[in-house]
C-alpha cells in the first residue's frame, strides 16, 4: 500500500470516528433535552423522577438508586461508613480483619484441585493460621473465643449474647485477670454473665453440661469475674426461663400466659425470695398446664428443666397457693 493509499484510508477512518462521534454527542443531547420543550432536564433524587426544568413534564419515574443506603456529611463520617467486606465482629480474636482460606479443595468454578494444587493451599492455610495468631494473647483469645460459640450453639444462644460474653472474656484477658484459671473456666463464666444480662439465661446445669469445667470451678471463676470487673447482673427472673420450657415441652400460649401470671402472684406475695428461679419456672409451667388442661407429667418437665421432681410438686404448691388456685384433681 502506497503513501497516498495510507493517507486516504486514514483520512477516511478519521472521518468516520468523527461522524461516530457527532451522533453520539447528538443523542445524548436529546437525552439531556425535554421531548416536549427542549427544556432542560434535571434529576429529583428525593422522588427518583428526571423532570423538565421548564415545563415540569416528567420524563422518568421510580428510578433506582444506585448509590448506599447511608448518608454521610463529611470525610470522616464518609470514611467511617464506607465499608467492604463482612463487618468486623468481636468474635474472632482478629475482629474478622484477616484472611481465612477455606477448607474445601476445589477452585472458582467447583472443580477440584489436582494434587499439587491441593499441596500448595495445605501449606498456605498452615502458614496463614500463623500470621493470624501472632502471640500468645492472640492464641489464647482464639481458643476462648472459639470455646464460646462452640458453648453458645450448643446451648442456643443468639448471636447478641456470644457477642457480650467475647466482649467481657476480652476485658477479663485485658485486665489480667487469667492467671491461675482455666480459659474454659473464664470462657464459661463470660458466656453464663452474657446470657444472664441480655434476658435469655441458662441455668449452671445446663452451662456445665456443654462446658469442660464443672460446676464448683464455674460459679468461683463466675463470682471473681463479676466482682474484678464490676459487671451488674440482675438476679435471674423465672419468667425469663418460661418460653423456652413452653417451647420445649410444646404448649400453648395460653399456658405461658397462666405461667406468668403464677409466677407474678408469687413475686407479690414474696414467694420468691431464696428459691431457685429455674424450680420456680418448671414449677409455674407445670401448674399452668394443669389449670389449662394440658397434658404434662412432672417428669417432662423435669428433663426439660434439669430439675428434679420433688422441686417441681413442692414449688408448685406454693404458687397455687399464692394466687389462690385450687389445683384440679
Amino acid at each position: 500500500m502506497t503513501d497516498t493509499n495510507i493517507r486516504t484510508y486514514s483520512n477516511e477512518r478519521t472521518e468516520e470516528q468523527t461522524e461516530t462521534e457527532t451522533e453520539e454527542t447528538t443523542r445524548s443531547e436529546e437525552r439531556e433535552r425535554c421531548p416536549e420543550c427542549g427544556g432542560r432536564l434535571i434529576t429529583d433524587d428525593e422522588h427518583a423522577e428526571t423532570v423538565c426544568e421548564d415545563c415540569g413534564l416528567v420524563v422518568e419515574e421510580d428510578e433506582i438508586d444506585r448509590g448506599p443506603e447511608w448518608r454521610a456529611f463529611d470525610a470522616a463520617e464518609k470514611d467511617e461508613k464506607s465499608r467492604v467486606g463482612a463487618p468486623t465482629t468481636n468474635m474472632m480474636h482478629d475482629q474478622g480483619l484477616s484472611t481465612n482460606i477455606g477448607w474445601q479443595d476445589k477452585d472458582a468454578y467447583g472443580k477440584s484441585l489436582s494434587s499439587r494444587q491441593r499441596q500448595k493451599m495445605q501449606r498456605l492455610r498452615t502458614w496463614n493460621e500463623r500470621f493470624r495468631t501472632r502471640d500468645s494473647k492472640e492464641r489464647n483469645l482464639k481458643q476462648a473465643l472459639g470455646e464460646i460459640d462452640r458453648m453458645a450453639s450448643a446451648l442456643g444462644l443468639p448471636e447478641n449474647v456470644r457477642e457480650t460474653a467475647s466482649v467481657i472474656y476480652r476485658r477479663a484477658l485485658e485486665e489480667d485477670l487469667l492467671p491461675g484459671r482455666s480459659i474454659e473456666g473464664v470462657a464459661t463464666s463470660s458466656l453464663y454473665a452474657a446470657a444472664r444480662q441480655a434476658g435469655t439465661p441458662r441455668s449452671l446445669d445446663e452451662i456445665s453440661a456443654v462446658s469442660r469445667v464443672d460446676k464448683m470451678e464455674l460459679t468461683r471463676t463466675y463470682r471473681y469475674i463479676i466482682r474484678e470487673l464490676g459487671l451488674e447482673v440482675k438476679p435471674a427472673d423465672p419468667e425469663h426461663y418460661v418460653p423456652r420450657f413452653v417451647s420445649d415441652l410444646d404448649l400453648s400460649d395460653e399456658t405461658e400466659r397462666m405461667a406468668r401470671e403464677l409466677l407474678e402472684s408469687a413475686r407479690q406475695e414474696g414467694v420468691h425470695s431464696g428459691k431457685s428461679p429455674v424450680g420456680l419456672a418448671a414449677a409455674g409451667v407445670y401448674a399452668a398446664a394443669l389449670l389449662t388442661n394440658e397434658k404434662v407429667t412432672q417428669n417432662e418437665v423435669s428433663e426439660v428443666a434439669s430439675i428434679s421432681e420433688v422441686t417441681i410438686r413442692n414449688r408448685y404448691k406454693e404458687l397455687l397457693e399464692a394466687s389462690d388456685t385450687a389445683a384440679p384433681a
